[in-house]
């Protein structure tokens, strides 16, 4: 992958990491202000004020998911192995790059990866 091609690779996926860190971060500080205002709510408040918070902490899980594939990515940059399949070693098509800058798999292997196919996986 040349140069150019790169950097713009790595300031999608930088972008998207700020962006990441801040919504982790903002739902971080709700769940815990939630946790105060328990007290004063009513039961159909705290169910609701309950499947809220659950839903914010799944969502945090998955924003800190991305963020990891986000880290390695950029780790594969350094290592000049970025676009290349992480399972099958062909290129990564450039518009799925383009669509999930963090994708380790070519579309063939993250099928794969999805079914629980991929060598390594249990």
């Amino acid at each position: 992958m040349d140069a150019r091609k790169l950097k713009k690779f790595k300031e999608k996926l930088e972008e998207k990491k700020e962006s990441l860190v801040d919504a982790v971060q903002r739902n971080e500080a709700y769940g815990r202000e939630a946790n105060v205002e328990v007290e004063t709510m009513d039961t159909g408040d705290k169910a609701s004020s309950s499947y809220t918070k659950e839903f914010m902490f799944s969502r945090s899980n998955t924003d800190r998911r991305v963020l990891k594939m986000i880290q390695d990515a950029m780790e594969r940059m350094e290592e000049g192995t970025y676009g290349e399949c992480a399972n099958c070693g062909k290129p990564v098509e450039p518009k799925r790059l383009e669509a999930v800058p963090w994708t380790p798999y070519c579309i063939a292997c993250q099928e794969l990866e999805e079914q629980g196919l991929l060598a390594g996986d249990s």
